[in-house]
C-alpha cells in the first residue's frame, strides 16, 4: 500500500517524532510525505480596513518565515531519505487544515505528535489530536 502521509509539523520535539514515524512508514510502503505547517488564524476578529490590510501583510510574512525557518531545513534533511516530500503551509484551525490538506492531496493517513499536554490542559484549551480524530477524513496516527 503506497500513498501520501500528511505530517503536522511545527518544529517541536513531538512533531519530529511524528515525522520520523511517517518517514519510516512511507519508506516501507513506497509512499510520500506532505509536510504540513498550520499557522493559527482566527476568522473571528473585527478589524478596520487598514488593520485587515496589515494583518494580510503579516500573514504573508509569517508564511514566508515558516517556509524558510521550519520547512526548508526539514526538506533538505529528508532529501537523502528516499521518500518524496511536499510541503503545505496553511492558516486556520490546525485540525481542520490538516484534514483539508489530506483531502486535497488524497492522503491515506495524517500523522501528528502528542505534545504531552495534561488532561486538564487539553480540556481547558482543547486538543488538536482530539479534534483531528473526530473530524479527519482519513486514518490518524498520534505519535507519543
Amino acid at each position: 500500500m503506497s500513498g501520501k502521509f500528511v505530517v503536522g509539523y511545527d518544529g517541536s520535539v513531538s512533531a519530529r517524532r511524528a515525522l520520523e514515524f511517517a518517514v519510516e512508514r512511507a519508506r516501507a510502503q513506497g509512499g510520500s510525505i506532505v509536510l504540513t505547517h498550520v499557522l493559527e488564524w482566527s476568522p473571528y476578529s473585527f478589524l478596520t480596513p487598514n488593520e485587515l490590510e496589515e494583518r494580510h501583510l503579516r500573514r504573508r510574512e509569517e508564511m514566508e518565515r515558516a517556509e524558510k525557518a521550519i520547512m526548508h531545513p526539514v526538506v533538505a534533511e529528508l532529501k537523502d531519505s528516499g521518500v518524496p516530500v511536499e510541503t503545505a503551509i496553511r492558516y486556520g484551525n490546525t485540525a481542520d487544515q490538516l484534514g483539508k490538506v489530506a483531502r486535497e492531496m488524497n492522503a491515506v493517513q495524517i500523522v501528528i505528535g502528542r505534545d504531552g499536554q495534561s488532561e486538564i490542559g487539553a480540556r481547558i484549551f482543547g486538543s488538536v489530536a482530539v479534534a483531528l480524530v473526530q473530524t479527519s477524513p482519513v486514518a490518524c496516527t498520534i505519535v507519543p
